[in-house]
């Protein structure tokens, strides 16, 4: 009989909203990782850029907050 796996996360955590709005960032941005051929074994890369319009949306998005 195999031992029932662990969860890594707290379970407690896992109702938790904050880590939710957490998780669900990461998760949202996890397809834009590129892992470094060198640092592979170390998990160490960057974060692709979406383009010019990610960051188009971000300024507009900072700038209609400092007008408010």
């Amino acid at each position: 009989m195999k031992p029932e796996p662990q969860s890594a996360i707290d379970p407690k955590l896992l109702e938790d909203p904050i880590f939710q709005r957490v998780m669900a960032d990461a998760l949202a941005i996890q397809h834009r990782f590129a892992a470094e051929p060198v640092y592979a074994r170390t998990g160490k890369g960057y974060l692709k850029s979406e383009g010019v319009e990610e960051l188009q949306r971000i300024k507009a998005q900072k700038n209609a907050k400092d007008h408010e």
